[in-house]
């Protein structure tokens, strides 16, 4: 085993103490490194949590006015709260809004101004957020 090279240890047979660990000058190397790949991902994280909320309402918004076409296509009217869509056994329950903590916007029907009829219950469904979507069209007029 002559080729082996060993560390150099003092007298007793130990690694000298100031060897042993990391210089301050690598660890800061090391943490600054550490801190320049946290400030790209990080963004992209956030973008993609916020991709993914949007798809959760934009499907959500898809079910519940598929589910409220159902339903009057079925009783000939409409349901008078989204919580007929789950008594009547539509759907077991409404699904949250991805974007606020408020319920749903419920949007009653446009009564006919040439029957005079007037409608009641739930035409339509919309986010109860304020905020802006990626694509500059606010949540609520999706």
């Amino acid at each position: 085993m002559a080729g082996l090279k060993r560390k150099k240890e003092d007298r007793t047979g130990r690694i000298p103490r100031g060897r042993a660990g990391f210089t301050l000058l690598e660890l800061i190397v090391v943490l600054s490194i550490l801190a320049i790949l946290l400030s790209i991902a990080l963004p992209n994280y956030r973008g993609s949590v916020l991709q993914a909320r949007e798809a959760v309402l934009r499907e959500n918004l898809y079910r519940m006015r598929d589910l409220i076409d159902q339903y009057q296509s079925d009783k000939g009217r409409y349901p008078e709260s989204l919580q007929s869509l789950v008594t009547d056994g539509y759907v077991r329950s409404i699904p949250v809004d991805p974007m606020s903590p408020e319920p749903w916007t419920e949007i009653p029907p446009e009564t006919d101004s040439s029957n005079q009829d007037i409608l009641t219950g739930v035409f339509d469904v919309k986010s109860s957020s304020t905020q802006v979507g990626t694509n500059g069209v606010a949540y609520s007029e999706w």
